[in-house]
């Protein structure tokens, strides 16, 4: 992950009227109550802690590496969003505003959003970059539509995707027994074998083309990397992450991975089947396992997120029991 060299500032400078700021001007001191603000809407929306997220994002801010902009009026910070990159990728990691500041009328014409404003700087920083020939970005919190049009205006391909839920009181799914498939916990030496279901399971799949980390064995292991060690998605539960091991070649053929995102919800961070073993309900087995572990620790809940066109991934999920608690955007662009 590549960031920006940093702005040496010791005081944010003091805007008149409504400004966007590089953040790198500003301190935690300065970003701690948006951060806040937006830890509660996690925790409204989705049933998401996002405190630990918000305060890696701060610690970021402090260190002056963290690239992005604040949108300022009068001294009011009302919006934030931070980009990172990554080779020649761009990754906007996140995009908030609070709805303390409203954006004037031009000529007539609807008002833009703060978000709106954030959203056209970041893109037009990234596009501008040199050497940058990708942009990601998913926008959980947004309701799908919500932010569209800064990236369509620029060429971004638009993904729909679901956030889903289950309630872990109700029904549960059951793991079958398999006479060459034994399931396993999930140990830390799984590293490099799961990383090569990952890559070989999302060839030619649409999340390919959202997450181009799917793509190769290199970008499953920093995508394995990035879910196990660091808070972005949630602290990562070993316990409720299984593997399907295929008991001839004792080889992994399947896995889900879990992450704590509230002291009482979990979250699939990703399950995955090998091509040749689909159709043997081998994913279900995997959630049957997960949602049976946590119940056993008092969670109330688990939640996922998934591409709206695989029909056949969101059918399964309904079929278990999961329901639709939002739809949210993924945007790509390749230049």
């Amino acid at each position: 992950m590549g960031l920006h060299t940093p702005i040496e500032t010791h005081q944010p400078p003091q805007p008149f009227g409504v400004e966007v700021l590089d953040l790198r001007h500003f301190t935690s001191q300065h970003l701690r109550p948006l951060l806040e603000s937006e830890s509660r809407l996690w925790a409204q929306l989705m049933s998401w802690d996002y405190r630990p997220s918000a305060e890696m994002i701060l610690r970021y801010i402090d260190s002056k590496i963290l690239p992005g902009y604040a949108l300022v009026e009068n001294a009011n910070i009302g919006g934030y969003t931070f980009f990172v990159y990554e080779g020649s990728k761009g990754v906007i990691g996140d995009l908030y505003a609070d709805g303390s500041i409203r954006l004037p009328a031009i000529a007539g014409q609807m008002p833009e959003t703060v978000e709106e404003r954030l959203a056209t700087h970041v893109i037009e920083t990234l596009q501008r970059s040199p050497g940058v020939q990708r942009i990601e970005a998913q926008l959980l919190p947004h309701e799908s539509g919500a932010l569209a049009g800064p990236f369509l205006q620029e060429g971004f391909r638009q993904f729909p995707r679901l956030f889903m839920v289950l309630d872990l009181a109700a029904g549960l799914p059951q793991a079958a027994e398999y006479p060459d498939i034994d399931f396993r916990r999930w140990l830390e030496h799984d590293f490099q074998p799961v990383s090569s279901v990952i890559s070989a399971c999302y060839r030619g799949h649409i999340d390919a083309e959202i997450n181009d980390q799917y793509r190769s064995l290199n970008g499953s292991l920093r995508f394995l990397n990035n879910i196990v060690r660091f808070p972005g998605c949630g602290i990562f539960d070993a316990h409720s992450s299984f593997v399907a091991v295929h008991r001839p070649s004792r080889s992994i053929v399947g896995l889900l991975l879990c992450s704590r995102v509230r002291d009482d919800v979990g979250h699939v961070t990703q399950v995955c089947v090998l091509p040749g073993h689909r159709g043997r309900r081998i994913g279900e087995s995997l959630i049957g396992l997960c949602t049976q572990e946590l119940r056993t620790r008092n969670f109330t809940a688990l939640s996922l997120t998934v591409t709206e066109a695989n029909f056949k991934a969101v059918g399964l999920y309904h079929r278990l029991g999961f329901t639709t608690r939002r739809r949210f955007d993924a945007f790509v662009w390749e230049g």
